[in-house]
């Protein structure tokens, strides 16, 4: 079971897939990574644009509208959970502050319109994490002052790219959090 932590839809459940192909970030993670979000030096949630990619139940993007960001879009390639993305969507009516990309976050689209969060969990030691953040810088994805946030496995060795700085990370059990940000270019 999944459920909406804070905001204007706090407590509403989630529509779950059945099996273990998804594996969600637990409430108490969601809770921890956006109590730290709105109380440090990151840009702001509200109105921000937010995507959230490998989204599985499109948990954490839901999580980010419901605080008050003004829009997110969902990149997940397995079918069965863009089903589960787009029902979640219509149990919540936010089908006007969405979009649903079903496809790999490997290979991300262009965007004209860069993105102030973008939340990444990929299936863990899989190889996906470098090749993700390396799409997102190419195809126009983070804003200037935009924020990465990763959940890896704790002992996941992946190399991020020179255009970011690692900022911040936290491990709690067997998963990591990382917050990258571009580089600062000036001086």
């Amino acid at each position: 079971m999944s459920r909406i932590v804070a905001g204007i839809h706090r407590g509403r459940r989630l529509n779950m897939p059945k099996g273990k192909d998804v594996r969600p970030t637990t409430d108490r993670m969601r809770e921890r990574l956006f109590s730290m979000l709105m109380h440090s030096r990151y840009p702001d949630l509200i109105d921000a644009r937010v995507a959230d990619l490998f989204a599985g139940t499109g948990a954490l993007g839901l999580e980010a509208l419901s605080r008050g960001a003004a829009h997110t879009t969902f990149v997940e390639k397995a079918r069965s959970s863009v089903d589960i993305i787009n029902s979640n969507i219509a149990l919540l009516k936010l089908e006007k502050e969405t979009k649903v990309i079903s496809g790999s976050a490997r290979t991300l689209p262009k965007s004209s319109t860069p993105f102030d969060f973008i939340f990444m969990d990929p299936p863990y030691r899989q190889g996906h994490v470098t090749p993700t953040l390396e799409s997102i810088i190419d195809s126009n994805w983070l804003a200037e002052d935009g924020v990465i946030i990763c959940e890896l496995a704790a002992d996941d060795t992946s190399i991020f790219p020179d255009a970011l700085d690692l900022i911040d990370e936290r491990t709690q059990g067997q998963q990591r959090i990382v917050f990258l940000m571009r580089k600062n270019t000036e001086g």
